[in-house]
């Protein structure tokens, strides 16, 4: 596997099928670790697309596998961010905590951009059929 991130809240790596193994370190590891786990398996529920799917996870080893939401998006204006992350709030209840653009990637294969990193994310009332 080929690292993404060496950090000190997180080991990322990506595998031989493009898939992302993040292992959590750092304080509160095991907390942001459920949180990400939970909200990702709740916004694929509500049907968000433009998020990592949830693969499988390991809690003994705090790991973590999802889908690849493509690469950087560095270009990525504050306002197209801060409009990303309002959606995301508005249209599936998920508020994260954490908006800023090194937060988003661009996923050339699905033409879109992609919210990543829910480990500090908090989880709101599911927003009602309009």
């Amino acid at each position: 596997m080929r690292n993404l991130k060496d950090g000190i809240r997180s080991l990322v790596k990506i595998d031989f099928y493009g898939n992302v193994h993040k292992y959590f370190r750092g304080t509160d590891k095991e907390e942001r670790f459920t949180n990400e786990v939970r909200i990702l398996k709740e916004l694929e529920k509500r049907g968000c697309t433009n998020v990592p799917k949830f693969i499988e996870a390991n809690e003994d080893e705090l790991h973590l596998v999802t889908s690849n939401c493509g690469s950087p998006a560095p270009n990525l204006s504050k306002k197209k961010s801060d409009a990303i992350f309002a959606k995301l709030e508005k249209d599936f209840g998920v508020r994260h905590d954490d908006p800023e653009p090194r937060n988003i990637t661009y996923d050339e294969k699905a033409g879109q951009f992609c919210i990543i990193d829910f480990e500090l994310s908090t989880l709101l009332d599911e927003p009602s059929a309009e």
